[in-house]
């Protein structure tokens, strides 16, 4: 443990026995007590007393609201090791250069299971060659300084990826100091660790070939932020997740590196248009994971290009999205958008439309490749589409105009798979739709088609257009029938009864009517399933 000058610096990082973190913020007299105070933030605000005000009088503040207390200076509190001696103590320990077996215990097995380990002292020796480290993880383990210049690269100067989450890091010339003997680095992981805001420049080749950046869970600003990565310019993957960030607003004057994947879930992030106003610089952006942020609406997007215009993969997973037009408007947003991660959001939860909510957000984003992890087939594409169409014509009523205006999609997939039977107004009395339908009579089969089918259950009957394309007709029947949400319109097979036998409509792209299907026809279904 290194030991620090008196007074301690404020922003000095300190670790406890119990396993608490804090940071100083403050160090003198308390009013009413005597001798010296530390004033500490500590990174659990659930230890936390008030937020640096006491009697009245501020002597310090908080990130959060809650977590400041006073403690007094002890030998106990843990101000960290160097870089080196972190490294040390987890590959090099001695302790552990056992020759031969070991005695090992499996962490699963909560200490009930005690095997032999035959060769872990050659696992150890390849360790110790720090030289030939490629991935270092030091989490947890108290680091607070770099070592004298030099040391570093003389030891592990081919490291790629380093892990120093939870630390005792209280600064990024700190940081700056261990990577900038790491000319190889790619990746680095700062998770859950306090910095003070940057005042000085860092040094050209501390983040030269920093290619992913970890800070979640630092309280790190938009605008600390934007002025640290300013030293990155290599820069193309970042997560900035459990920051309590409020706004990505705060402008700079310095360019931002071509950043291609964001990560900014679970912040407080609700308003979408300013979220998309503040990434008009980030033009590389193909990634933005915004997920669990509290936004309710996704707002139209206006006259002008879109900020998000190369966004091809978006996460906006438990939000409180509640409104279908949502995803019209999140398609002229994001016109380039193959990715949507959507659970959890009322759309997806509640209501009675939520059980539809997959085919609804495929139909209504023509660009979707991927939907909530899963890839969409061409033939769920097409599923999707005219399971849509058929909702739209069968539950609005209104003009052509006003379809169109609340259904955005709508007249590109009539012009793809054709008009549905009933997407017309039904404003009472006989219209020229009206006196087009036919009934259809519908037999559901549970034997092999045969001469007598028609005997072997009571008909349903479907009202229908003769210019109903069959893929739209098949969705038609299996929702009369109530066949249940598992079965796939893949297993179900439609039979035209003629007189000479049963003709399977099986070309899609074909309406009722080139099959010669009219008023009072007779069509036969089979579900190619073992479950019905």
């Amino acid at each position: 443990m290194e030991l620090l000058q008196d007074p301690v610096p404020i922003g000095t990082r300190f670790h406890i026995i119990s396993g608490h973190l804090g940071t100083i913020k403050y160090v003198g007299p308390v009013d009413g007590t005597s001798g010296v105070w530390y004033g500490v933030e500590w990174d659990d605000p659930n230890r936390g007393k008030h937020d640096g005000a006491k009697d009245g009088r501020r002597y310090f503040t908080c990130l959060v609201p809650g977590a400041g207390s006073f403690i007094r200076p002890s030998k106990s509190l843990n101000f960290g090791v160097t870089f080196l001696t972190a490294l040390s103590t987890k590959y090099v320990d001695e302790a552990h250069s056992v020759s031969g077996g070991e005695k090992i215990i499996l962490g699963s097995s909560n200490g009930a299971i005690e095997v032999e380990a035959v060769g872990f002292d050659k696992v150890r020796s390849k360790l110790r060659d720090l030289e030939r480290l490629r991935e270092v993880s030091l989490d947890n383990e108290k680091v607070a300084f770099m070592d004298t210049p030099g040391q570093i690269r003389r030891t592990c100067p081919n490291v790629r990826g380093l892990d120093l989450s939870t630390n005792l890091l209280p600064s990024w010339q700190i940081v700056a100091g261990v990577t900038v003997e790491l000319p190889c680095l790619e990746r680095l992981i700062l998770n859950q660790n306090r910095f003070l805001p940057l005042d000085r420049e860092l040094p050209v080749t501390a983040f030269e070939h920093l290619l992913e950046l970890q800070l979640n869970d630092t309280l790190i600003t938009w605008a600390e932020f934007r002025e640290v990565v300013y030293f990155m310019s290599a820069l193309q993957v970042v997560e900035l997740g459990y920051n309590r960030l409020t706004s990505l607003s705060a402008k700079s004057p310095k360019p931002v590196p071509r950043i291609h994947d964001l990560n900014v879930e679970i912040n407080e992030l609700n308003d979408w248009a300013s979220v998309a106003s503040s990434l008009l610089e980030f033009v590389a952006l193909r990634r933005l994971v915004l997920s669990r942020n509290g936004i309710r609406t996704i707002p139209s997007l206006g006259p002008g290009r879109s900020p998000l215009r190369s966004i091809h993969s978006l996460a906006l997973s438990a939000n409180r999205l509640n409104d279908w037009q949502d995803l019209d408007r999140l398609a002229q947003w994001c016109p380039g958008l193959e990715s949507l991660n959507l659970a959890g959001n009322p759309l997806t939860e509640n209501g009675e439309l939520a059980r539809h909510s997959r085919q609804f957000a495929i139909a209504r984003i023509p660009t979707l490749l991927a939907l909530d992890g899963t890839a969409i087939s061409a033939r769920e594409r097409t599923d999707s589409e005219l399971f849509y169409l058929s909702f739209v014509s069968k539950n609005f009523s209104g003009s052509q105009e006003e379809i169109c205006y609340a259904h955005p999609q709508w007249t590109a997939l009539c012009n793809k798979h054709g008009k549905p039977s009933e997407g017309l107004p039904r404003r009472g009395g006989d219209t020229k739709l009206s006196k087009s339908l036919i009934n259809v009579n519908v037999y559901q089969c549970i034997t092999p088609l045969d001469k007598e089918q028609r005997h072997t259950s009571k008909a349903t009957r479907v009202k229908t257009l003769p210019t109903t394309k069959i893929a739209i007709f098949k969705l038609q029947v299996m929702k009369a029938l109530k066949l249940p949400r598992s079965v796939s319109r893949d297993v179900v097979e439609i039979w035209l009864c003629m007189e000479d036998g049963f003709v399977k409509l099986c070309d899609d792209s074909h309406d009722l009517g080139w099959y010669g299907i009219e008023g009072g026809s007779d069509v036969f279904v089979t579900v190619n399933c073992t479950e019905q």
